[in-house]
């Protein structure tokens, strides 16, 4: 089963405006999503860059997020538990919460994968991508994924 994930900042395949990027204020953009099963019981989601030089770079990893939500708004906040009981990893800047595109040289694509999951992860606020992969294995109902670009 597929979600539908999308952004009002930029289209899927499309140019992330650079408010979203460290040559801006580095915010993360707004993030709505629909056709999450009826059963899944939290929502997790993992920004990544496969075009890094020294390979595959963590923007954000957020999980535990209830799944009554259709959305995150812009500028999430970049704190370890969010008011909506959210939960947020480490990323490769290792700073908790969301750190944008900032890429060396050339385009490079993001992806913004949300998961669907029939549990909640039993992790702590901090949680590194390969954890929370790890986690959710053998839980995942459904996914989708959002791509944007972006060079400086």
């Amino acid at each position: 089963m597929e979600i539908k994930i999308k952004s009002p900042a930029f289209e899927d395949g499309g140019r992330i405006p650079s408010k979203f990027t460290c040559n801006g204020p580095d915010v993360s953009p707004t993030l709505e999503w629909e056709s999450v099963p009826e059963n899944a019981k939290t929502l997790a989601i993992i920004c990544d860059d496969p075009d890094a030089p020294m390979g595959t770079w963590v923007h954000w990893v957020i999980f535990n997020i209830p799944t009554h939500l259709s959305g995150l708004e812009e500028g999430v906040p970049s704190d370890e538990v969010l008011s909506n009981g959210a939960l947020q990893g480490m990323n490769d800047f290792h700073r908790i919460g969301y750190g944008g595109p900032c890429p060396p040289s050339g385009t490079h694509r993001y992806f913004f994968k949300i998961y669907a999951l029939d549990t909640e992860l039993d992790l702590r606020p901090g949680a590194t991508k390969s954890r929370v992969l790890e986690a959710m294995e053998g839980h995942i109902l459904a996914q989708g994924e959002l791509m944007g670009r972006y060079s400086r």
